[in-house]
């Protein structure tokens, strides 16, 4: 069963919002529909769910990798090429530190980078239908669905005073 996706305009955020409780009403879960704008409206401004980040994850895990790595790197070194001298020991805990301390924060910073990415759901390669007019100051409701459920999208939207309704069928304008 393969998801089409439907674009509604709307100008401001009261009726935006009325379509999201008329999608609500009609059956349609929180990941079937998204919410396009050019401002800024803070998370939920629509009654949208906002869905939860796992952001603080990907540091503690670049840090652990991090440190594993510089962990192994001078252990091995220092096993590998054995340089005694003056009675000192094998391994020198102290230079280890700065290494491991290094690479701990170079784990964390760049899993920090990816998780930001991750988290930002980019790349979007196919974000499907989008409107110019969003870039305008209009407030665009995706909704993808089976097909068989767009007629329903379709009079929510409308009935919720959507100015223009887009169809994957009909992109280059409105139905």
């Amino acid at each position: 069963m393969v998801d089409k996706s439907i674009l509604g305009l709307f100008k401001d955020p009261d009726s935006t919002a009325d379509a999201v409780d008329s999608l609500r009403k009609a059956g349609f879960g929180n990941h079937t529909f998204d919410i396009l704008s050019g401002v800024p409206y803070p998370e939920g401004t629509f009654g949208e769910h906002g869905p939860g980040h796992k952001l603080f994850v990907f540091p503690l895990i670049g840090a652990i990798c991090g440190f594993s790595v510089a962990l192994l790197l001078t252990l091995g070194t220092q096993v590998s090429f054995p340089m005694v001298q003056g009675g000192k020991p094998l391994i020198a805990i102290p230079p280890m530190m700065v290494i491991m301390y290094e690479g701990t924060m170079l784990g964390a910073i760049l899993f920090t980078v990816l998780g930001v990415l991750f988290e930002s759901r980019l790349p979007r390669p196919g974000v499907g239908l989008y409107d110019t007019r969003i870039t305008e100051g209009f407030i665009g409701l995706l909704v993808s669905c089976p097909e068989e459920k767009i007629g329903a999208a379709e009079q929510a939207l409308r009935g919720a005073g959507a100015e223009d309704i887009k169809t994957e069928s009909a992109s280059g304008g409105g139905r």
